[in-house]
């Protein structure tokens, strides 16, 4: 039984490295977690057996009143800084000139290690004969607080080392960053909001704050992420204290990599200054899409030895230096805050912003992402406030600067109808982003919706393709989709690309148009979250469109596939005078639905009458549209997740979760060729 805890530890450590540092899982998450279970149940049965670097031991510790101080054995140091490039260039021949005055180098150039600069709060991490003892801040490079209840809760932080225990040093202070990534960041200030807690500012105090806990199980909940760049404190077997095992920098993290932990994927061995500075372009150029932030890039002179004979300056390496991105950070007067709509009918506000450099651009807008936002927030106009532009993405306001107010702002009051085409604004129920419901006629989504309703599962007009349907609305010929059934051969044959015969195609293909099945000329409208299955049930429930527009809720609801959210959406869209408008001026260009005949659509009965049905992978011959109408035609309902209430499950080639679950479920599994043939009989 020992031996097995043993194994277990071993093999837990070893798909922690794999998954959380690798990046490359060898199991499934249900394996790994049979494992952890099994571990868990041999030491409740030997509570003597239990070690500090079990990997059941992450978290357990009790909260703290305060945290201690603890002393670095080797001062954790800030870096200098360097901005442009005629300073990078100035450091290179700084590093040159002294290591040409004592005879070390003659007209080469400088070998240097570069890597990303992570933003993200600096930890220094003790190991003693391979086992974590200690984790603590940098705090003043001097003195740290002890957090090691919280770091032994960061997955990506090994609590014992990787590899053979006769190789482990018998002290090793590994100095990183611990982070967050930006997904990870954001699925925290949303878990946050809906406890009703204060959000992040961004992932560096995300993190910061995190470690920080004095309750490690909260910590634990934090998805904290830790990448090694440095070392303090070194002891290995059979050398001089504080000598490193291997002669270069890049070697060295190479080495922590084989220990266990994770470091910069990234980094580059280089030679001279131009080199160094297009590793820095590049990375500011692709650092928007990293999963993480980054404030810089640094570099390291890479011979360990050259180092050493650099020594330090006040508080800093001679041997090394960050080369910092543009201020991402700046603060500037708010003039005023608009609404804008976007191409799904989402109203954005937008803050006017006296201009500023930020982020290596000139900054005049900013987002306010949503109503929410803005009163969670408080911004107004006329406030002082912090923008932040990260990359490429769009500048945001972070926060207002309540201190430097003026006296009788005011509240923003969000507009209850579209400044772009005047119809309603609707925030559906428990979504945070308002929306014009002006689908038809609003000019800001008149093209993806025209898009939409020409597509092949809706009106299927061949020929009017996305290019032809921006020019049309571009010159302002087309304002919605009634307009497209007037244009004629000549008129369309004018614009770029489009000659006499293509023009008479689109119109023939438009005129054939006129009258789709009900069920497709819903789906065409664009009503929110009503897909083609919806427009299918309301098509065979209400059978007319005049009925269906007239419908409340409670008729609505009646539908299977219809619930309170879209049932809401759909009322909220007939409701809207402008789209009843143009439905008005549809009808009198000639197009006229053709409603379900309630006789002709009932089947014989079949296997698949009134059964639910799912389909998972690829099938041989059959794309996913044909087996969905025959199913449909056989009497069945087609549906997208698998459940307790499904019937059948149609499987094909590379079938995934959806298969796993029917197993589970004993759930009827059939290949193409049983479907079709219990389809025949």
């Amino acid at each position: 039984m020992k031996q097995r805890l043993e194994e277990l530890k071993e093999q837990l450590h070893f798909h922690n490295y794999r998954y959380y540092v690798l990046d490359q899982p060898l199991i499934a998450d249900a394996q790994y977690d049979a494992l952890l279970r099994e571990l868990q149940q041999i030491e409740a049965a030997h509570p003597e057996w239990v070690t500090a670097d079990s990997p059941t031991q992450r978290v357990g510790a009790a909260p703290v009143s305060a945290f201690t101080t603890v002393a670095h054995r080797r001062p954790m140091l800030s870096l200098g800084n360097v901005f442009d490039e005629e300073e990078l260039y100035a450091f290179d021949k700084r590093i040159a000139d002294l290591l040409r005055a004592e005879g070390v180098i003659q007209n080469q150039a400088i070998e240097y290690n570069a890597e990303y600069k992570f933003d993200g709060l600096a930890v220094s991490l003790r190991y003693e004969n391979g086992l974590l003892v200690q984790g603590a801040t940098r705090g003043d490079g001097v003195t740290g607080e002890d957090i090691t209840s919280n770091v032994r809760t960061i997955s990506s932080i090994p609590l014992r080392l990787q590899g053979e225990a006769a190789h482990w040093p018998a002290v090793l202070e590994v100095r990183g960053e611990v982070l967050m990534h930006r997904a990870d960041f954001e699925a925290l200030n949303q878990a946050q909001l809906r406890r009703g807690e204060k959000i992040f500012v961004n992932p560096r105090n995300a993190a910061a704050g995190s470690l920080r806990q004095l309750d490690p199980r909260i910590t634990a909940q934090r998805p904290l992420r830790f990448f090694a760049y440095g070392w303090g404190e070194i002891q290995v077997q059979g050398t001089a204290p504080h000598t490193e095992p291997y002669p270069t920098q890049s070697a060295m993290l190479d080495w922590l990599r084989q220990l266990g932990f994770a470091v910069d994927e990234h980094r580059r061995v280089l030679h001279g200054a131009a080199a160094l500075q297009q590793f820095y372009v590049h990375t500011e150029q692709n650092r928007a899409e990293l999963p993480y932030e980054i404030d810089g890039v640094v570099y390291k002179v890479n011979v360990l030895a050259q180092q050493e004979l650099l020594g330090y300056v006040a508080r800093a390496p001679r041997f090394a230096v960050a080369h910092k991105f543009p201020a991402q950070e700046m603060t500037t007067k708010l003039l005023s805050i608009d609404v804008q709509v976007g191409r799904t009918g989402a109203i954005t506000p937008v803050a006017r912003l006296e201009p500023v450099f930020v982020g290596g651009v000139t900054v005049t807008n900013a987002t306010l992402h949503n109503e929410d936002e803005i009163r969670r927030k408080d911004v107004r106009a006329g406030d002082t406030v912090i923008v932040r532009r990260a990359g490429d993405v769009i500048p945001e306001v972070v926060a207002p600067i309540i201190e430097l107010r003026p006296e009788q702002t005011e509240h923003f009051v969000f507009p209850n109808q579209c400044p772009v085409c005047g119809s309603a604004i609707e925030r559906p129920m428990d979504e945070a982003i308002a929306r014009c419901t002006g689908g038809l006629v609003c000019a800001a989504q008149r093209k993806q919706s025209l898009e939409h309703a020409v597509s092949r599962k809706a009106l299927d007009v061949d020929g009017l393709g996305t290019k032809l349907i921006e020019q049309l609305v571009d010159a302002n010929r087309v304002k919605n989709l009634a307009d497209l059934f007037t244009l004629t051969q000549l008129e369309l044959s004018t614009y770029p690309r489009m000659g006499s015969k293509s023009a008479g195609n689109v119109v023939l293909a438009l005129e054939q148009a006129k009258n789709p099945p009900l069920a497709r000329f819903i789906y065409a409208l664009g009503i929110r979250h009503v897909g083609e299955a919806t427009a299918k049930a309301l098509a065979d429930h209400f059978v007319r469109l005049e009925r269906l527009v007239q419908a409340n809720e409670e008729e609505l609801l009646q539908i299977d596939d219809v619930g309170p959210v879209v049932a809401a959406e759909i009322v909220n869209f007939f409701a809207e005078p402008h789209n009843r408008e143009v439905l008005g001026q549809l009808e009198q260009v000639g197009v006229v639905p053709i409603e379900p005949d309630v006789q002709a659509n009932r089947v014989a009965v079949t296997p698949f009458s009134n059964k639910t049905i799912v389909l998972t992978g690829t099938l041989p011959t059959l794309s996913r549209t044909e087996a969905q109408v025959l199913i449909e035609q056989g009497g069945g309902k087609v549906t997208g997740s698998v459940s307790k209430k499904t019937d059948f499950v149609v499987a094909g080639s590379e079938a995934g979760s959806k298969l796993t679950k029917a197993q589970s479920l004993g759930i009827t599994i059939l290949n193409e060729a049983q479907f079709l043939e219990l389809l025949r009989s």
